[in-house]
């Protein structure tokens, strides 16, 4: 059986400063695949996800050469990496509580499905997309402004992700591109722990843990980073 969120989608519009005219772009927005298996929808968020993606990749890019009108494109390069990263929107999602209104079935919503950090991600690109096709370029952008301004110059998260450093430093090598290869899984489905092994060719592998296996990807790459000396520590991030 299929599940809509606590919260009705009029909050979510009112957050979003949107209001639809086309309001089945945005339920399609929230559907997640598991609503889709069960029957709820003959769609789900996945098409307008991969819209979104692009959306605020565009718009990120934008901003950032506004903003930065002096900066090197290795170091715009970097800044786009941080802010459209999934785990970044998984974070703007969760500001605006979106895993509140995602419709998904009752096994995925009471494994914890409305608090995992690659739902909240997706259907946070997902909405980005139906704002676009909804309200246009200009809607979608103020909208993608205002939720990311508080990322943009925020510190304490890294400049430069882990994953991306080590790709760098692989290419700059001449080697082959990092593999990350999952190995372990524990835990209960609301609050697993994932540990995942990177391997470069040519070097001995590293590992790390995570509760998302996007973090513990991340976790792999900075342990390699450390310990191959690209990275004095994780502040070189």
């Amino acid at each position: 059986m299929a599940r809509r969120g606590s919260k009705s989608s009029d909050a979510l519009q009112e957050t979003l400063g949107h209001i639809f005219s086309r309001p089945e772009l945005l339920q399609r927005s929230l559907t997640h695949s598991s609503a889709r298996a069960r029957g709820f929808k003959k769609y789900d968020y996945e098409r307008l996800e991969f819209l979104g993606d692009r959306v605020l990749g565009l718009v990120i890019a934008e901003y950032l050469t506004e903003l930065f009108p002096d900066a090197r494109e290795g170091d715009l390069a970097r800044r786009f990496n941080r802010l459209v990263r999934k785990e970044t929107c998984a974070e703007v999602a969760e500001k605006i509580s979106l895993g509140d209104y995602v419709i998904m079935s009752d096994s995925e919503s009471n494994s914890g499905g409305r608090g995992k950090q690659t739902i909240l991600g997706d259907a946070c690109e997902a909405v980005l997309g139906a704002v676009f096709l909804d309200g246009g370029f200009d809607t979608v952008r103020n909208m993608i402004r205002t939720l990311w301004s508080g990322f943009i110059d925020d510190e304490s998260i890294p400049l430069r992700d882990a994953k991306s450093a080590l790709q760098e430093w692989a290419q700059g090598r001449g080697l082959e591109l990092p593999e990350y290869i999952e190995f372990d899984r524990v835990g209960p489905d609301h609050a697993p722990r994932f540990t995942t092994r990177v391997e470069v060719k040519g070097t001995d592998p590293a590992q790390g843990e995570g509760d998302s296996k996007q973090a513990a990807e991340q976790s792999a790459a900075t342990a390699m980073l450390l310990r191959e000396g690209i990275w004095k520590s994780e502040k070189d991030a």
